[in-house]
C-alpha cells in the first residue's frame, strides 16, 4: 500500500504529464489529500528538486502557491548543464542520488548504470582519513557521465 508521499507525488506526476507545467495551492492541495501543508513541502523538496529534473516556484503566504515545471533533459545539454550547476567541485550523496534517479526516471540511464554508480559513489566507497568524500564524488559522477554522454553519441 502506497504511504501519502507516494499518492501526493503520483497525483502531480500525472498532472504534469497531461500538462507539462503545474501550479497548485499548498493548502488546496493539503485538503485534497486531508494532510498537513508540510506533507506537501515534503514531498516537493524531496521528490522534485533540480537534480531530478523539476523547476519549483514556491510563494507563501495566501495558501503557498507552487510553480512545477518538468525541465528538458533530452540531449547532452542537461548533463552538461548538470555537471557545471548541480555538481559543480563537491555533492553529497544524497544529492547526487536523486541527480542519478532522475536521469533513470528519464530514461538517460539504464538500471545498470544505475547500480554502477551508487556502487562507486557511496560514503563506504569514498572512505577516506581526510573527508573529502563529496569531492571525489563529484569528480567520480562528472566522469561517469561525460563517458556516457560519449558512449551515446
Amino acid at each position: 500500500m502506497p504511504n501519502i508521499s507516494d499518492i501526493i507525488e503520483q497525483f502531480i506526476l500525472e498532472q504534469l504529464d497531461e500538462f507539462g507545467e503545474v501550479s497548485l495551492s499548498r493548502n488546496e492541495l493539503a485538503n485534497y489529500f486531508n494532510c498537513a501543508p508540510s506533507q506537501i513541502n515534503y514531498v516537493l523538496s524531496t521528490r522534485f528538486t533540480n537534480p531530478r529534473g523539476y523547476f519549483v516556484e514556491s510563494r507563501r503566504g495566501g495558501g503557498g502557491y507552487i510553480k512545477l515545471i518538468r525541465l528538458d533533459m533530452d540531449g547532452n545539454d542537461y548533463i552538461d548543464n548538470l555537471i557545471t550547476t548541480v555538481i559543480q567541485n563537491e555533492i553529497s550523496y544524497n544529492d547526487a542520488t536523486n541527480l542519478v534517479d532522475g536521469l533513470f526516471e528519464r530514461g538517460l540511464l539504464t538500471e545498470r548504470e544505475v547500480d554502477i554508480i551508487q556502487s562507486v559513489i557511496n560514503n563506504k566507497t569514498l572512505s577516506n582519513p581526510i573527508k573529502m568524500e563529496d569531492r571525489l564524488r563529484a569528480n567520480i559522477l562528472k566522469n561517469i557521465l561525460i563517458s556516457i554522454i560519449k558512449g551515446g553519441d
